[in-house]
């Protein structure tokens, strides 16, 4: 029996598979920008760690520790209720620390809040402000 030669329209194989390859490598760039962009923005959030002392009194300076502190990162501080935030004046700043002057505030607890761009973190933190 004579074989008969098939004409192939299709696209080559040789041709399909650098296309394949390129597509994945694609994804894969694709992937690693979305995780490092990721990584990225959560190592740049402020994060609070202590406050010491833990309590005073209205104009007492406290000094806040933590990480990404620094003026390229948080804006203002502030002590925050169920209700409202106070802005404190910021009397020192760097990267793992700010000292801050106590707002005039009633006596109470007080969580400590963080300005970043449009955003405000209140932290974990608490400050009980004395009469």
């Amino acid at each position: 029996m004579a074989s008969a030669r098939v004409k192939h329209s299709g696209p080559c194989t040789l041709h399909f598979w650098p296309r394949v390859i390129f597509e994945r490598r694609r994804w894969v760039v694709l992937v690693g920008a979305v995780v490092l962009a990721s990584l990225a923005s959560a190592q740049g959030n402020p994060r609070v760690t202590g406050v010491e002392p833990a309590s005073g009194k209205t104009n007492d300076n406290v000094t806040v520790t933590g990480e990404n502190l620094g003026k390229s990162n948080v804006s203002a501080v502030f002590l925050s209720d169920d209700k409202t935030d106070y802005k404190a004046t910021v009397v020192e700043q760097s990267d793992g620390k700010i000292v801050m002057k106590v707002p005039q505030v009633k006596a109470g607890d007080y969580k400590v809040s963080l300005q970043a761009g449009n955003n405000i973190y209140i932290q974990p933190v608490r400050f009980t402000v004395q009469n």
